[in-house]
């Protein structure tokens, strides 16, 4: 807020040069996800990608609030985008760990029964996309109540997005060590690159829980914060972060948990899986 309690949009002019610089490299990153996505027929990659898209959004608004710093609607495009894109990153991880867990016929080891694991992992996804998307749209008004009150919403979605991160990443582990000490004939074949795609969950989990940690720290110091008041912690722990999510995930493509000899012969005959085959059934 400011002395009077106006609720400042800026503390800073928003840099044209960082945004473009956003832009571009998320509208590659988002392009290269699409093309990879319909390649492979990943369709549950799809909200991994509509992420990107989020992304490239949000600093298109931010872009247009370097010559607008005090017009409302870049700000929200830009704040709202910004803020959930990481969500829906979110959804297509936790699908991941479902389709490995089937791929490697290990389902008795998964600390969650694995027709459960996805559901309550995504529902609670969503369930945090809508809570953060909601306090950022009462954080459009003006009004220092309202802004409070959105602020306090968007932390407490962050916060449970964060513990949610957390049990999944315990699943995962548990999951991980259980595999390693009893592996299945699919696992111990090693057609199916499990340890690889696990550290992958892993890298990107925890590159967007230090990136939603930052977040809460910033919704905590408020409008007037310190972190508000500079415009270079949002390139580097949140855009840099969520481009390293991106640039990880496309490097270590679910792909990895189709068995190689299947995707070889899907090379040679330059046919991909349908849906129903390994690592990418939901049954």
């Amino acid at each position: 807020m400011s002395e009077k309690g106006e609720y400042v949009l800026y503390r800073y002019s928003p840099s044209i040069v960082a945004a473009a610089v956003a832009i571009v490299v998320f509208a590659i990153l988002t392009g290269l996800h699409t093309y990879r996505m319909i390649q492979t027929k990943l369709w549950f990659c799809v909200p991994f990608t509509i992420g990107g898209v989020f992304e490239l959004i949000g600093y298109i608004g931010r872009a247009a609030g370097h010559s607008s710093p005090e017009s409302l609607v870049p700000y929200i495009i830009q704040s709202l985008f910004v803020l959930v894109a990481p969500a829906l990153f979110a959804a297509s991880i936790y699908m991941t760990l479902g389709r490995l867990i089937r791929a490697v016929h290990a389902e008795s080891l998964s600390i969650v029964r694995v027709s459960w694991l996805t559901k309550l992992f995504v529902c609670g996804d969503v369930f945090t996309f809508f809570i953060q998307g909601g306090g950022g749209g009462i954080m459009a008004s003006h009004d220092p109540d309202k802004v409070k009150m959105g602020q306090n919403i968007i932390l407490g979605g962050l916060f449970l997005q964060i513990i949610i991160f957390g049990l999944f990443v315990v699943a995962s582990i548990i999951f991980h060590l259980r595999l390693r000490k009893q592996p299945t004939r699919e696992a111990y074949a090693g057609d199916v690159k499990w340890q690889k795609m696990l550290l992958v969950l892993y890298a990107v989990s925890a590159i967007i829980l230090v990136r939603n940690i930052f977040r809460v720290v910033e919704y905590i110091g408020g409008n007037d914060g310190p972190l508000l008041r500079v415009e270079w912690p949002i390139y580097v722990f949140d855009a840099l972060l969520m481009a390293a999510t991106m640039a990880i995930w496309f490097a270590g493509y679910p792909t990895l948990i189709r068995p190689a000899k299947t995707l070889s012969s899907d090379s040679e005959s330059g046919m991909q899986l349908p849906e129903t085959d390994i690592g990418m059934s939901t049954k």
